[in-house]
């Protein structure tokens, strides 16, 4: 599909509050849908200081989304893509409440992708705008009860753009089929999250089989080279494209792309040392993923 070229800078396009799309009902903590939107979920997704992530979707009631192939889909002028990043107070019991830090939105309207971020207010009933970069203290209790504390980096527009941005387009990144193509609950069912995305009038109707499914990085029951190279494409393939920010390098970590082609073995040393140092992503964390740098080091059999 074709993208317009798009901006990451609407700070005069958009509105500068964001209750005024809408997207919630009621209380905003308790992140309800509003009216249209429409949750999703992935396999993996995008590594970002441990934070939690709401993902929404609203597309004009007689313009549904068209999967094609395994990756990002024909996504209608409309579509509004959302995701709200958040803490819980205390990980271990979610009910003590949360904290929303900042809200992305992805809007495509003539061909074109705008995008733009809110930073939530103290009292949590709005978010505002932001027209650049800042960072904002985060502290929270993790799942095995331990205090965290961190400096929270909120993306400006050159930020977004560094992700967003291939060949001079912006566009969507984690929203791939592939990484739609799961079992989800809903309304206390277990439902491939595909057939539930057409149900909801989001999706065109298509049969989950004839499309490939992205493991979850965090999940045994994969081989660890699907783990890694799943968790890869996710949080690295984006910028490492022939379109993307570091297309000057020679590996590429898409999910599509064979092992042989990619050069992710035979670079194994300096992935690790790059992830171990912070410096990939660079872009959206302040700290290391150190799960996820386990897992690789494990892969590559290295200390």
């Amino acid at each position: 599909m074709a993208y317009g070229a798009g901006s990451a800078d609407n700070s005069g396009l958009l509105p500068p509050k964001l209750s005024g799309y809408n997207i919630f009902s009621g209380n905003p903590v308790t992140l309800t849908p509003g009216n249209g939107f429409v949750q999703y979920e992935l396999a993996t997704g995008l590594f970002t200081d441990y934070a939690e992530k709401q993902r929404l979707i609203k597309v004009p009631a007689v313009k549904p989304i068209t999967a094609v192939n395994d990756g990002l889909p024909q996504l209608p002028d409309g579509t509004i893509l959302v995701k709200t990043f958040y803490y819980f107070r205390d990980k271990r019991t979610p009910s003590k409440g949360r904290r929303l830090i900042e809200t992305r939105l992805l809007i495509k309207n003539n061909n074109q992708w705008m995008a733009g971020t809110y930073v939530w207010n103290p009292e949590q009933t709005d978010a505002t705008l932001a027209t650049g970069g800042s960072n904002t203290p985060v502290s929270w209790i993790d799942e095995n009860g331990r205090g965290r504390k961190i400096s929270y980096r909120i993306p400006g527009p050159r930020d977004c753009a560094s992700c967003h941005t291939a060949d001079n387009n912006l566009m969507p990144v984690g929203l791939k089929v592939r990484n739609l193509n799961i079992t989800v609950t809903r309304d206390n069912k277990s439902i491939n999250q595909l057939k539930y995305l057409w149900e909801a009038g989001v999706m065109d109707n298509v049969a989950p089989e004839q499309f490939a499914e992205l493991p979850a990085w965090q999940n045994e029951k994969y081989g660890i080279q699907d783990r890694v190279r799943a968790y890869l494409d996710v949080n690295c393939a984006h910028c490492h494209s022939d379109l993307g920010s570091c297309a000057r390098s020679a590996v590429r970590f898409a999910w599509e792309i064979p092992l042989a082609d990619t050069r992710i073995t035979e670079k194994g040393k300096r992935i690790v040392n790059l992830m171990s140092k912070g410096s990939m992503p660079r872009t959206g964390t302040t700290v290391v993923d150190t799960a996820a740098l386990g897992l690789i080091k494990q892969y590559f059999q290295l200390p």
